[in-house]
């Protein structure tokens, strides 16, 4: 790792991870804010859940009111924090990579002392650190949440609770690297955006539609997101096998960006 240019690179996005952090502190507060009140006609709400077809609670991780994590994979974690962090993803890696041969800034890098793989790797580190300030910002923010507004009066597992924090980390670890190995290919800015673009939300739609209808269940076997599932961890599934597959392709992708990025030839 070229550590100059890790501190320069955290310096200068730094800014941003920390308005996706606040930003996902502030919707996960605003979750255990309305809880209580909801908490309160949970029977009502859960046989509401029930009236609906299965295929839109099962899309939109709808896992019932009976505990503030139940409530919380689904409300937040199942939905928003996922469009939060492939934004992240998206961008970000564009902006580490694609974006600086595009502008010429990293034929600038290349001409310091320094190596193709040492540069990717930085980039790479500094693309994982801003995942895990967001997720660790969010989750300090939900042991906030739970203190101020639950306190000792509604039950809350903050194991399950780490373990959905844990998962949405690995997520985004696989998505983040393929979405850098996209940009550490790419000439063009706009089309390393374009292209992660597509892949990421892509994989979410295929998910989210093979949820919707059991006729089309087979696209979720082609989406990385089908294996990021909240709801079942707070059902008590063990998830590990799922969490270390979602770490081994994020570090696969990771690894092939540096490797494919150190032997390509790049625009002068």
């Amino acid at each position: 790792m070229n550590v100059t240019l890790y501190k320069q690179m955290m310096k200068v996005n730094m800014k941003g991870f920390m308005n996706y952090a606040f930003g996902s502190a502030f919707y996960i507060l605003l979750m255990f804010w309305l809880y209580p009140g909801l908490a309160k006609n949970t029977k009502a709400i859960d046989e509401l859940v029930q009236s609906m077809p299965e295929g839109v609670g099962k899309a939109f991780g709808l896992n019932g009111f009976d505990s503030a994590e139940a409530f919380i994979s689904g409300e937040y974690y199942g939905l928003i924090l996922v469009l939060i962090l492939s934004i992240v993803c998206v961008q970000l890696s564009t902006q580490l990579m694609a974006k600086l041969v595009d502008q010429g800034s990293m034929a600038y890098l290349l001409s310091t002392p320094t190596t193709r793989a040492k540069v990717a790797f930085t980039q790479a580190s500094v693309l994982a650190t801003g995942l895990f300030l967001i997720i660790a910002v969010t989750t300090i923010a939900g042991f906030a949440g739970n203190a101020w507004f639950l306190g000792g009066d509604f039950e809350f597992d903050t194991s399950t609770f780490i373990q959905m924090n844990a998962a949405a980390f690995l997520l985004f670890f696989a998505v983040g690297g393929i979405s850098f190995l996209v940009s550490s290919l790419a000439n063009d800015e706009k089309k390393a955006l374009g292209i992660s673009g597509l892949i990421t939300f892509g994989f979410f739609s295929l998910d989210l539609l093979g949820k919707i209808s059991a006729n089309i269940d087979w696209m979720r076997s082609i989406s990385i997101f089908s294996l990021y599932q909240p709801g079942e961890i707070v059902n008590g599934k063990d998830m590990a096998a799922s969490s270390l597959l979602l770490f081994v392709i994020g570090f696969i992708a990771f690894g092939l960006a540096i490797v494919l990025f150190r032997k390509r030839d790049l625009p002068l």
